[in-house]
């Protein structure tokens, strides 16, 4: 694994290149950006659509047989987020515990009407994983302390560790019924998107969801975040080379 400080100071490096070919309009590359993000944040979820499905999905409206609806809504949803996303961005609509909560409403829009943008009520448990989340009384308290910390360190804080912060402790509260890890890699994407970086795609094959949860529970449980850290710094790093790489420079 590489040093945080080589990969900061490496992304930093190719954002002065990439700042330097702003504004980057490349509309159908921006277009299959968000339809590969929308396909591999799902994948990590489980979503069983393939990347050309989902793509159908979005565009075509078509239905894939032996997929469910849910998967159908997912795909759907998450890609209008990244749109939302990019509007916020231009707009420079500032990040804010209420938009989390409407990220959150955009990923379970017509899976869960009840609990869309709305914290849970109930106790949860992780799949898979040693990590307890905090009890639903704690979870508003919790959120509010996270945007303590986001409003202290959003200019201080390198922002790849920022976002990755933001995520991490979003998703280590899990404040939402499901949903938690799109929306919360949503927030660290926007964040990323409002400094000019680019976004921190994760894949979502076995090798590297597994990796992304290690990691994550590496903060969970022992507290060590560098792991995180420099996992989420080399998806920034990998996104910065693929736009170069597509702009021909």
């Amino acid at each position: 694994m590489s040093d945080l400080n080589v990969l900061l100071a490496d992304i930093d490096t190719l954002k002065v290149r990439l700042d330097a070919l702003r504004p980057l309009d490349n509309a159908s590359v921006a277009e299959a950006l968000a339809v590969e993000y929308t396909y591999e944040s799902n994948r990590i979820e489980g979503n069983t659509l393939t990347l050309r499905e989902t793509d159908l999905v979005i565009h075509k409206g078509l239905t894939v047989a032996g997929k469910s609806m849910r998967e159908h809504l997912e795909a759907i949803n998450h890609y209008e987020a990244v749109l939302f996303l990019r509007e916020w961005v231009q707009q420079a609509t500032p990040l804010t515990e209420s938009l989390v909560k409407q990220l959150h409403a955009l990923v379970l829009r017509g899976i869960d009407r009840d609990n869309a943008g709305r914290y849970r009520s109930v106790p949860v448990s992780i799949s898979g994983s040693r990590h307890m989340p905090s009890q639903p009384w704690q979870v508003p308290k919790l959120m509010e302390d996270i945007f303590v910390f986001y409003g202290e360190n959003s200019t201080t804080l390198h922002p790849v560790l920022l976002a990755a912060e933001m995520h991490e402790r979003i998703v280590t509260i899990h404040p939402f019924i499901d949903g938690n890890g799109r929306t919360s890699r949503l927030v660290m994407n926007l964040i990323l998107l409002q400094r000019g970086y680019p976004i921190a795609n994760i894949p979502g094959d076995t090798d590297s969801r597994l990796a992304y949860y290690h990691a994550l529970e590496s903060c969970n449980l022992g507290g060590d975040k560098q792991p995180f850290h420099n996992l989420i710094a080399e998806y920034v790093l990998a996104s910065a080379r693929h736009w170069l790489k597509v702009m021909g420079v």
